[in-house]
This record gives structure tokens, sequence and C-alpha cells, in this order.
């Protein structure tokens, strides 16, 4: 049974999709979400569901508190859904191509350090492009960077907004991002 731990900073609906895909999963086991920011919503929709969150401070997520725990509960894979920390690089070398990222734009457009959320939407619709979508990649020691696993993408309408692209995008994670996580765990 391989086990994945879930990163997440916000609100947490892709990391409770994860626990809703992955629960009673036959070779995946979810075992637990991470959580930097205690104004989380997700803190509060892991314990009205049982799933498992502990909090973190960037201290024990640099100085490799965080990294001893992965290792301790035996982790095998980790996937960060909408968790916006850079991941130290020590993480990276104790997890190299086992940790998996979901951004929401065509990458390589649109990547890097504060581009998350409604930063990214608003800027694709601001800069009048024709298609955007979702990127699923392996982390490395860089914003947005690491290897592609999959893309998604659909035409921006020209009535869309900023908030109507969100809607989109959180539809294709929801339905692309554990199915593409799964298959990715059980082919390595």
């Amino acid at each position: 049974m391989k086990r994945l731990a879930v990163f997440a900073s916000g609100n947490g609906s892709n990391a409770l999709n994860f626990f809703s895909y992955f629960n009673n999963h036959k070779k995946i086991g979810f075992d637990r979400i991470y959580c930097n920011n205690p104004q989380a919503g997700i803190i509060q929709k892991a314990l009205d569901v049982g799933i498992d969150c502990r909090l973190f401070n960037r201290e024990e997520w640099l100085n490799g508190k965080i990294s001893a725990e992965l290792k301790e509960r035996n982790t095998d894979f980790i996937v960060l859904a909408g968790f916006l920390w850079l991941v130290p690089v020590d993480l990276v070398n104790e997890f190299p191509n086992r940790i998996i990222n979901i951004h929401p734009a065509l990458l390589p457009l649109y990547g890097g350090k504060g581009m998350y959320g409604m930063n990214v939407h608003q800027q694709v619709v601001a800069n009048g492009e024709i298609e955007t979508g979702i990127t699923i990649h392996l982390v490395n020691e860089e914003y947005d960077k690491g290897k592609l696993l999959f893309q998604k993408r659909f035409e921006i309408e020209p009535n869309d907004t900023a908030e109507s692209v969100a809607q989109k995008i959180h539809h294709l994670e929801y339905k692309y991002f554990p199915s593409v996580v799964e298959k990715y765990i059980l082919n390595s």
C-alpha cells in the first residue's frame, strides 16, 4: 500500500477530493493533510470528516521536521493541492519524483512565485488568452518548473471573467487531478 500525504494552504476542496477518491483504495492509502495556514478552511473541513490534519509553521517546514515526520509515517508520495510555499531542496531530494503539484494554467505560461489562484486567472483574462487549463507536474527546487505529467485545456469564451475561468479550472482539477496522480503512483 502506497501512502499519500496531501499539503494544502487554503479552502482545501482539492484535498477533500483526494480523500474521497482514495478512501478505501486497494493500493493507495490517504495518510494525512498537512496545512501551513492556521486560518485555512481545510482545517475545519478535515475535522468535520475525520481526516487527520497537521498544522505546521515555516520553521518546521525549513528545519526538516516535516520531512522527518513524512519519513516516520512511511509516506511514499506527496501531493500539493493549493499549497503555496516553495518546497525545500532537502524535501525534494528526500522524495525525488514523488511530489506532485497542480497549477491553474498551462505551464510554462503563468507560473512562478506569486502565480496562484485568482492571480493567474486575472492575468490570463487581462492578457486576452484564447485558452487556458490545468497542469499537473512533478515538483523540483523551483516554482512550477518540474516535469509535466498532464495538461488539460479549454477555450476562453469572449464573455469569460477571471471568476468564470476559475470555476472552469476547478472543474478540471476535481475531474483529473486524483486520477492522474493515481495513474502516476501505480506506474512508479
